[in-house]
């Protein structure tokens, strides 16, 4: 999923950040697809290297950022032309019809008011830290618990409101645990875990001095912030228990779940933020840790977890302040990325005030950018996929008629969402900037009015027309509970897709994208779900026993595999392999009945839109933490499982791209 900003203020829904689809990385221009191969590298030994290999040789990462991708230049683009839009209204007004564009443009022009924020300087953070210094005891947090999560503050718990996961029709209360500090929990006791926390401590002191704090009174705070997140770590879910859907999904009835904690009055907290409309149950995501939250939140631990939300604040407000504090803010971030610069605060500035307004901006540039003929040819496109899916089911050779008949349903009910929505989510035309109030407070009152929407939805009905995505967002998903597949308009551009590219390259891109989405449908999550998005089991004993062994085979083909200092986790990748497998697979029926099909052109955009280039210390992170596969081996791996790919470059046994047949996977 994109990410342009820290998600520091507003806490996006859970459960879209979880089920994100297909992220991107690789590729950079249509125009690049022409270079020639380096003489050194074989089609045949690294296909990924030598299509790639002009583009891999010159292309250099941006100082500012991690990676080098096609999710990267696309977005910049996008930017650059939605920023000069903004120029210009900012210039002369932005059109006062369209309110909440309008609202934007107010609030990004704060944003760019660096004067302003230079002479506040991190006057605008104070009065959060001393909000959370004065509280002393456990019953002063009971008073302000339900207040601070409607305020986005840092907590040992989040609520979330959004759709529940055994009937989608309705809205669920999500409660889940905070992240750590370090990315994942296999960092900690690390050398790099430990060098890094190092790095962050020093930070932290700087950062505390910057906000009048004397060095022993830093270094207090740092150790006991430290310490808590020590607490949280132990009960922290690793990236392969994330990823799979149906374990976070815990309901327990209210009256259970607050009587689970002494330190922490739940009943209290759901009361306010409900408005007295207390659900029957709240849906833990993690059960250990709700199960044992006094160890962590008691009396005993009570400065610790002070000293952890000041640190999470110090921290997560870098973008909201002056320059001199955002560089200091900067060292943890660059020194895990493996970044040398801080972006230009220009560009921070309006990634600052896109956070709260993205769906705005991308509702604009949907309607100025994305034409009509590029969405009804794409809207083909898909409708072709589904029907190419709709028919390998109706022949699949090994599901029974019941589940085939289910699955067929779930097809059939797919919500397909192309280019920009209709309608903004009705939120939008409650935000209102305050002109005298800083950017710091106006960014927590828009957070506020966020999180507050969100709670209002509880006791209705899910709205299934609301995107997961902004239209301006260079991404595609998958959404279980919606049963929906989601392409914003930014993607629809070369190298995924083109009106100037040709058929075979369109859909060895944006082709094969759709059918990776579709094919989350019936990945070891999706599976779970049913037409209407609700979890149901709708399978067969003996046909989910068949799945199994095809999606276990697709763990044991990537598991292990080498990369970056590390190796692959096959099962942390499967559903995004799997999802890999029969996009590709599903796109490339397709070219093979064009009366022009281009097997070379279309296996060869497969490889150009995954090129990428990362520094060692992102590709460690991603190793750990991200559901796909290094980009290198999405592009090669697959490409191993059909033998038209060997026919096309004229592959043999004993070349490098060369998998013998036996050891080949294919699940749809």
């Amino acid at each position: 999923m994109k990410q342009k900003a820290n998600r520091v203020l507003i806490s996006l829904t859970l459960l879209i950040g979880l089920m994100a689809g297909l992220s991107f990385t690789g590729a950079n221009s249509v125009a690049a697809q022409s270079e020639q191969p380096a003489a050194e590298i074989r089609l045949q030994d690294d296909f990924y290297e030598a299509v790639n290999a002009g583009w891999l040789a010159t292309a250099e990462i941006p100082a500012d950022s991690p990676q080098l991708t096609s999710f990267y230049t696309l977005s910049k683009e996008i930017d650059e032309t939605l920023r000069a839009d903004f120029a210009e209204m900012l210039e002369g007004g932005a059109p006062e019809e369209n309110a909440e564009l309008a609202e934007f443009i107010r609030y990004y022009a704060q944003a760019l008011d660096f004067d302003t924020r230079e002479a506040e300087g991190v006057a605008p953070l104070l009065p959060y830290i001393e909000e959370i210094e004065n509280l002393e005891t456990l019953d002063d947090f009971n008073v302000v618990w339900a207040e601070w999560v409607i305020e986005g503050m840092p907590l040992p718990f989040y609520f979330e409101v959004t759709a529940d996961m055994a009937d989608a029709t309705q809205h669920a209360i999500y409660v889940s645990m905070p992240e750590n500090i370090l990315p994942d929990k296999s960092y900690y006791g690390s050398e790099i875990g430990d060098q890094l926390l190092e790095i962050y401590a020093q930070m932290q002191v700087n950062l505390l001095a910057m906000l009048g704090k004397s060095e022993g009174e830093a270094a207090v705070i740092v150790e006991k912030g430290l310490a808590f997140d020590d607490r949280l770590v132990t009960y922290a879910l690793t990236a392969e228990e994330k990823s799979i859907f149906t374990a976070l999904y815990n309901p327990l009835p209210v009256a259970d779940f607050a009587a689970g904690s002494k330190s922490i009055d739940f009943a209290a907290i759901l009361d306010d933020l409900t408005g007295g409309n207390i659900p029957e149950q709240v849906v833990r995501t993690s059960t250990a840790y709700f199960d044992n939250i006094d160890a962590v939140v008691n009396a005993e631990t009570l400065e610790e977890m002070k000293s952890w939300m000041i640190l999470q604040m110090t921290s997560s407000m870098k973008n909201y302040l002056s320059e001199a504090y955002r560089e200091a803010a900067s060292i943890y971030e660059m020194t895990l990325l493996g970044t040398t610069e801080i972006s230009p605060k220009e560009e921070v500035a309006y990634e600052s005030a896109w956070t709260l307004f993205s769906e705005v901006v991308g509702a604009h540039y949907g309607r100025t950018y994305f034409g009509e003929e590029a969405k009804t040819d794409v809207t083909r496109m898909v409708e072709e996929m589904v029907a190419v899916y709709k028919t390998r089911l109706q022949n699949n050779t090994w599901l029974s008629e019941a589940t085939k008949t289910e699955a067929i349903k779930k097809l059939d009910a797919m919500v397909i969402n192309i280019g920009y929505p209709e309608k903004l989510p009705p939120v939008y035309s409650l935000l209102r900037v305050d002109a005298q109030a800083s950017f710091v407070e106006n960014a927590m009152n828009l957070t506020k009015t966020f999180l507050a929407s969100r709670f209002a939805l509880l006791g209705t009905e899910v709205d299934r027309s609301e995107w997961p995505l902004s239209a301006d967002t260079v991404n595609a998903m998958y959404m279980p509970t919606s049963n929906s597949i989601n392409f914003p308009a930014a993607i629809l551009q070369a190298p995924f897709y083109s009106l100037e590219q040709t058929p075979s390259q369109n859909y060895g891109g944006i082709g094969a994208v759709i059918a990776h989405e579709i094919s989350h449908a019936f990945d070891t999550n999706g599976a779970a779900y049913d037409e209407y998005g609700n979890m149901r089991n709708w399978w067969t004993e003996s046909d989910y026993a068949e799945f199994d062994k095809r999606t276990q085979a697709m763990v044991v083909e990537f598991d292990g595999l080498p990369y970056a200092g590390g190796n692959v986790d096959g099962k942390l990748t499967v559903t995004e392999n799997t999802a890999d497998a029969g996009g590709l697979s599903c796109a490339l029926e397709v070219v093979k009945g064009l009366p022009d099909g281009d097997l070379e052109a279309f296996f060869t955009n497969w490889a150009v839109i995954w090129r990428t280039k990362i520094s060692p210390e992102m590709a460690q992170m991603l190793l750990a933490v991200d559901v796909h596969a290094p980009t290198k081996l999405r592009a090669n791996i697959q490409l191993q499982n059909f033998e038209e790919f060997f026919a096309a470059f004229d592959i043999r046994e004993g070349d490098g791209m060369w998998r013998a047949p036996e050891d080949r996977v294919a699940i749809w």
